[in-house]
């Protein structure tokens, strides 16, 4: 994709989309798969059997990483105010987008979301559904070129008002070598006070869950180009500072804010949290 954003209520001109290699697995791909949707090829099919093989709670892990999201985003929208969302790393098209979530409970929200799968790509159009209150935008970058998503966002995005910034299982494929940390502070540091970072990431020390997990996303890295890097409870809570935690805190992400017993108890190897800029 050569231009910028694209907007649900601009007609733009035709874009030329990136070539797709469909012999490497992508994690956007991949994720699909465990979710049950058919936007995936054989690489990432093979790729996603290895892993549940090695850790069968995957499946339900991704599900519960789902229905975080969506009790995150209505927690900002209905409750926190927040009308602006800049979702980072939002892979395909999903039950529940971050979009869907926000405008029902606020119409008028306005959604960017970020990826840089040619198959996301080629769904923006979905993505770009949104209700006649509010807009949605859709980038194809980096979740490391934080210059160019916060110019590109600015388009749709009011940056003077509070943005709910989410990070839901994307910060794991950035190395350590490619400073997280930094990444994570030059959006906290861009948003303004009343703003809010949503963060959810797999781990390394989730008691018995972790060793079958970090093993099955060893093998994960040997088939995708993306490289996965579990990181502890206390690592995950580092990417919080400058902002303060909204209770239960850094928890497994079925125990942030259940919607019933069922969803408490789901089997889920992850970490995630939801903090506000004061």
């Amino acid at each position: 994709m050569s231009g910028g954003l694209w907007q649900s209520d601009v007609q733009g001109a035709e874009r030329e989309f990136p070539k797709l290699d469909t012999s490497a697995a992508h994690i956007a791909r991949v994720y699909d798969y465990w979710l049950g949707g058919k936007d995936n090829f054989a690489a990432d099919r093979t790729a996603g059997d290895e892993v549940v093989q090695g850790y069968p709670d995957m499946l339900s892990s991704v599900r519960a990483n789902r229905a975080f999201l969506r009790r995150a985003v209505r927690y900002l929208a209905a409750q926190a105010g927040i009308r602006q969302f800049l979702d980072i790393g939002t892979g395909l098209p999903s039950a529940d987008n971050t979009h869907e979530v926000a405008q029902a409970a606020a119409p008028q929200s306005r959604v960017v979301y970020v990826d840089n799968d040619p198959v996301v790509l080629g769904h923006a159009r979905a993505l770009l559904t949104s209700g006649p209150e509010g807009a949605t935008g859709y980038l194809d970058a980096d979740a490391r070129d934080i210059g160019r998503i916060l110019a590109e966002a600015a388009k749709l995005l009011d940056f003077s008002r509070p943005v709910g910034v989410m990070l839901v299982a994307v910060l794991q494929f950035v190395e350590d070598k490619d400073d997280p940390y930094g990444i994570v502070a030059q959006l906290i540091e861009a948003v303004p006070p009343g703003s809010f970072v949503v963060i959810s990431h797999p781990p390394n020390d989730m008691g018995s869950m972790a060793p079958g997990l970090v093993e099955a996303l060893a093998k994960l890295n040997q088939s995708m180009a993306q490289r996965v890097t579990p990181r502890s409870r206390e690592q995950v809570t580092r990417f919080f500072d400058g902002v303060d935690l909204i209770e239960p805190g850094v928890v497994p992400i079925q125990q942030w804010r259940p919607d019933s017993n069922a969803e408490s108890r789901a089997r889920a190897g992850m970490w995630g949290g939801v903090g506000r800029k004061p």
